[in-house]
């Protein structure tokens, strides 16, 4: 793992999303987990004993490397943009989506409107890096500008529900939903 300790990660206070995340996926017991950015894997290798299938997208071939080897993963070696064709051409509903991969505004708005119909409603899509606590996170090696990316989604408005929890680099939760109520809500398929 890059010469790191697996666990070192937890001693860091800007990645306190990992636990977070991995709670919320312990919680929610995803049938498919999509993490794009995979890095060193220390989420997605959280994640991985909460989700039926996990999918981790990187550029980066280490990537796939510091993923833990199961069944139930696979790596994709492309950008997001790449893999997004892929689904388009074999769908797969999406419960939980983690966007970790660019973080410039652009990159991650793109990668919310070419992921979102891919999330089954109800299905929760995260972005990192949206609450940067100082002027040097907002470089490009750290969080960007991702920022930017929810404000402008703010003014959507269209099928989802966020929040940001304000703890730096920040965390932001979409639920793409039609009610409020899940259980108000239609299955999928019906009209």
């Amino acid at each position: 793992m890059f010469g790191r300790h697996k666990d070192d990660w937890k001693n860091d206070p800007l990645k306190w999303h990992i636990q977070f995340i991995a709670d919320l996926a312990r919680l929610l017991k995803p049938d498919v987990y999509v993490e794009l950015g995979v890095h060193r894997a220390e989420l997605f290798n959280q994640v991985l004993p909460h989700a039926g299938r996990l999918i981790g997208v990187d550029i980066d071939p280490e990537s796939g490397g510091s993923m833990r080897a199961s069944q139930k993963t696979r790596f994709v070696c492309s950008s997001t943009a790449e893999f997004v064709r892929e689904l388009r051409a074999d769908p797969i509903p999406i419960d939980l989506l983690f966007i970790d991969a660019d973080h410039s505004s652009t990159s991650v708005l793109q990668d919310f409107h070419d992921f979102f119909p891919f999330v089954r409603q109800r299905g929760i899509i995260l972005l990192h890096d949206t609450h940067p606590g100082n002027s040097q996170l907002v470089e490009p090696g750290w969080c960007g500008d991702a920022y930017r990316a929810v404000e402008i989604l703010q003014e959507e408005r269209g099928g989802f529900e966020m929040m940001t929890i304000p703890v730096s680099p920040g965390l932001t939760m979409c639920r793409k939903r039609s009610v409020q109520l899940a259980w108000m809500e239609p299955e999928e398929g019906e009209a």
